[in-house]
């Protein structure tokens, strides 16, 4: 169990999340219109701030002037250009705001929708075993939101910094390439620290998000039994249990605290370091290479804010880790980094929707090693091609499991799965295209060389090769036909370039002549090598050097080994199939069929389903539901802030050490414009005095940066120590006040709304 563990990808609490693009799976296009215009209209937005870098840089030049009256008739001018970006700035910032958080809201609905839609499908199996009440109740309220805020309005902030950096070190090169180059050393630090806070993150809200839902899972099991609970004395227990689990997500909370105040604080003394550096080097430039004060300050600003910019991107990658993590259990399955195929049918019971009242399987069990082939033979209805059906999970059983290398299939993420198997059935499928689409449809990035190698291996060369355009022929109605060997081949092409671990073969060759049989089975055999197979088959033929052989009769197998072992046993059902395959073979008959005077005793058993819901009642239900909620509104009290404060009043010394760490942190850019302004005014001093100044200004920033990088970490951590345990005890609180309630609490259901 420990090595199938270790296989599985994302396989722990703090690891689980879904690619990024796939929480955009459910986008429809109004959404996607709205992606688009929010999308350009946060670029159009990231561009401002250089813009306004450039303006700054005209205005100070135009400080440096002696003549007053040009002075004010060119501040004007410029003037007149920050209101005309102000206009700017307000349209696009609405466009992307606006546009990403109805598209994110109108995607998380229909994202809650869907999840509830595939929970109510569920089997009940799966919620005895796969998931809780309380862990449903939790995704539908919690992760969604965590998705809904990824998705959304943090999107177009995170396109809108990242136009910023473009755009800033496009202007600062545009204007003082020489100067560029100060900023650009901050540039891989920044992007290390990010994506290492990102990683970061996600593993830690992954294992808040796990440690919540848990917590959920107490709840919902202790106030589901209270009776229980409460005659044993048990509420303590329940509570310290409850309280277990809370402490993992509060650890997990303070741990996030800490690492993104770390990353934010190194990214803060990288960009004031390269604030010095840009300071000392920009006066150098102006006193060797003739740069001005404003083309100075201007590449300063367009550069180091594109790289302030890439720093402020850690709370949306924050987001995005934790939308990531929320969205894993919602809309992914498992998925193995390898994969063995090893096929296990474990006491099946199964019926097909269609035909409820026919028990198709009942206890069927059956194990097929990977590597190896298993032949499924049996009379017709017997239930050979629902074991195919089933291993394809083109339906799920009743009860019992389907198992791949030791992991139930529901467990398994489906689309991944199904890219690991390959069928080949009775009736091959071929669409009204070329052969080359035809083939492809089995790996739609194949190269022509394995597509002509699939070909090959499939024994289909020679015929492809005289057809008018060869691969490129068109088949299907009305265009050239193809014979039943010919299409079969075509349909094993296509299972070979998909290149399965698992190969399902149902009756394959059933419905050809001899001489197309055995070309086909010369290209099976090829297939079949190193595969995890099962064939369904009636003739003989395609059966006889299977590793296993197993008879199915009325939903079980009756009889199981090699074809040399069970042909000894005259009686046994398969040596009775031979024979009548023999006798079969005179009057033209080829299949394998079970006689219906060969039987097994096999006792029919109803098994119940869950009963129908009334819709009558649950219309009284709902009725009942908007009556009581109107009540229970008027009876809802408003929790004052003072109270919440109280709540926190054991973590009075974090929060006076945090605050202090706030002031100083908040301090750092009044200081910052401060010695801005001074800096500015340097730039139009005497070549010495400038040298000097410089130098001063630089180590300045320098120690600006150094106090960030120790007052954020601080600022963050106990900020996260002190939100994180009042957040634990209002849990914890809650919880504790519920479970003491006296059991008529419970039977009143206004108290759960």
């Amino acid at each position: 169990m420990e090595e199938k563990a270790k296989r599985i990808t994302n396989g722990d609490g703090g690891n689980q999340k879904v690619a990024f693009y796939k929480l955009f799976r459910f986008a429809d296009r109004y959404d996607i219109i709205l992606m688009a215009v929010g999308t350009i209209s946060a670029m159009a937005d990231g561009l401002a701030q250089p813009i306004m870098s450039v303006l700054i840089g005209k205005i100070i030049n135009v400080f440096g002037f002696s003549d007053h009256d040009h002075m004010v008739k060119e501040v004007s001018k410029v003037a007149l250009k920050f209101l005309y970006l102000a206009v700017y700035a307000c349209v696009v910032s609405f466009l992307q705001v606006s546009c990403w958080m109805v598209t994110g809201e109108r995607q998380s609905a229909r994202i809650r929708v869907l999840y509830l839609k595939t929970i109510l499908r569920q089997d009940i199996g799966f919620f005895d075993t796969e998931t809780s009440t309380g862990e449903v109740i939790g995704r539908m309220s919690g992760d969604t939101i965590l998705i809904q805020d990824s998705m959304g309005e943090k999107v177009g902030k995170f396109v809108q910094l990242i136009s910023t950096f473009f755009g800033g070190f496009t202007v600062a090169c545009i204007i003082g390439r020489r100067l560029t180059v100060a900023p650009i050393p901050c540039i891989p630090l920044i992007v290390a620290t990010g994506g290492a806070m990102a990683l970061i993150m996600s593993k830690m809200a992954g294992r808040g998000l796990h440690a919540y839902a848990e917590a959920g899972n107490v709840i919902e099991q202790a106030v589901g039994s209270i009776r229980t609970v409460v005659a044993f004395t048990r509420e303590k227990q329940a509570t310290q249990k409850y309280e277990k689990k809370l402490e993992i997500a509060y650890k997990s909370m303070v741990q996030q605290g800490l690492f993104s105040g770390l990353g934010l604080g190194i990214m803060m003394v990288v960009s004031y370091c390269t604030y010095g550096i840009a300071i000392w080097y920009g006066a150098w430039l102006i006193m060797e290479k003739g740069y001005t004060g404003g083309q100075v300050m201007n590449v300063i600003f367009a550069s180091l804010g594109g790289g302030m910019s890439l720093g402020q991107t850690l709370p949306s990658l924050n987001a995005f880790a934790a939308g990531q993590a929320a969205a894993y259990k919602i809309m992914t399955g498992k998925v193995l980094d390898e994969i063995k195929g090893d096929i296990e049918l474990k006491d099946v019971y199964f019926r097909y929707p269609a035909r409820p009242d026919v028990q198709i399987f009942a206890g069927f069990s059956l194990v097929v090693p990977n590597g190896t082939t298993v032949a499924l033979v049996g009379q017709s209805g017997s239930g050979k091609s629902t074991v195919i059906s089933l291993i394809e999970r083109f339906y799920d059983s009743e009860s019992g499991e389907v198992l791949i290398d030791g992991i139930a299939l529901k467990k398994l993420q489906l689309r991944w799965i199904r890219s690991k198997i390959g069928l080949v059935s009775q009736e091959p499928i071929l669409f009204a295209t070329a052969i080359r689409e035809n083939i492809v449809y089995g790996k739609e990035d194949a190269s022509d060389e394995e597509i002509r190698t699939a070909v090959k291996l499939a024994n289909a060369t020679r015929f492809v090769d005289k057809l008018p355009q060869g691969l490129d022929t068109m088949v299907g109605d009305h265009r050239t036909q193809l014979s039943g060997g010919q299409k079969q081949r075509l349909a094993i092409a296509r299972a070979i370039l998909k290149n399965p671990k698992i190969l399902l073969l149902d009756e394959a060759t059933s419905a050809l002549d001899a001489e197309s049989e055995r070309t086909v089975q010369d290209a099976l055999v090829k297939l079949m090598s190193t595969r995890t197979t099962i064939a369904v088959a009636h003739r003989l033929t395609t059966i006889k050097t299977a590793s296993m052989i197993a008879v199915a009769q009325q939903g079980k197998i009756i009889e199981k080994g090699t074809h040399e072992e069970m042909i000894q046993d005259p009686e046994g059902a398969y040596s009775q199939l031979v024979s009548l395959q023999e006798v079969s073979k005179k009057g033209g008959v080829e299949e394998l069929e079970l006689r219906e005077n060969i039987s097994v005793s096999h006792n029919q058993t109803d098994f119940g389903l869950p009963r129908p819901i009334n819709l009558n009642q649950t219309k009284e239900t709902h009725e009942n539901k908007s009556s009581t909620e109107n009540k229970a509104s008027k009876k809802r009290e408003k929790v004052s802030l003072r109270r919440l404060a109280h709540l926190n009043k054991p973590e009075i010394p974090v929060l006076l050490a945090g605050s202090l760490a706030v002031a100083v942190h908040g301090i750092v850019y009044p200081v910052q414009g401060l010695l801005m302004s001074s800096t500015i005014k340097i730039f139009f001093e005497p070549s010495d005095q400038l040298r000097k100044d410089s130098h001063f200004w630089a180590i300045i920033f320098v120690l600006l940066g150094l106090t960030d990088l120790i007052v954020v970490p601080f600022q963050n951590y106990l900020f996260a120590i002190a939100g994180g345990r009042l957040i634990k005890r209002i849990r914890s609180l809650s919880f504790d006040k519920v479970i003491h309630q006296e059991i008529s609490w419970f039977d009143n259901t206004e108290n759960f709304r």
